[in-house]
C-alpha cells in the first residue's frame, strides 16, 4: 500500500467509524494535528502511532511486503495483546 493509499484508507476507516479527527486522536493518544498531517500527507506516520490508530479503528496492521499496512480485522492491540 502506497503512502497515498494509506492516507486514503485511514480517512475512509475514520469516516466509517463515525469519528472526527479530534475523537480519533484522543482515542489513539495523539494530537488532532497528527491525524490531520497523516491524512494530508504532510508527515510520515510512525509505526507506534499506526498501531494505536489501527487499534481504535479495529483494523490490524500487517506487513507482508513493504507498504502493506492495513487490512480488515481486529488489531492485536484492540484485544489487549
Amino acid at each position: 500500500m502506497s503512502a497515498v493509499a494509506l492516507r486514503i484508507a485511514l480517512r475512509e476507516k475514520r469516516d466509517e467509524a463515525g469519528l472526527t479527527q479530534t475523537e480519533l486522536a484522543e482515542k489513539a493518544g495523539v494530537r488532532q494535528a497528527t491525524i490531520s498531517q497523516i491524512e494530508s500527507g504532510t508527515t510520515r506516520i510512525e509505526l507506534d502511532v499506526l498501531e494505536r490508530i489501527a487499534a481504535v479503528l479495529k483494523v490490524r496492521r500487517v506487513i507482508e511486503k513493504p507498504g502493506d499496512l492495513l487490512v480488515e480485522g481486529e488489531s492485536p492491540l484492540a484485544r489487549g495483546k
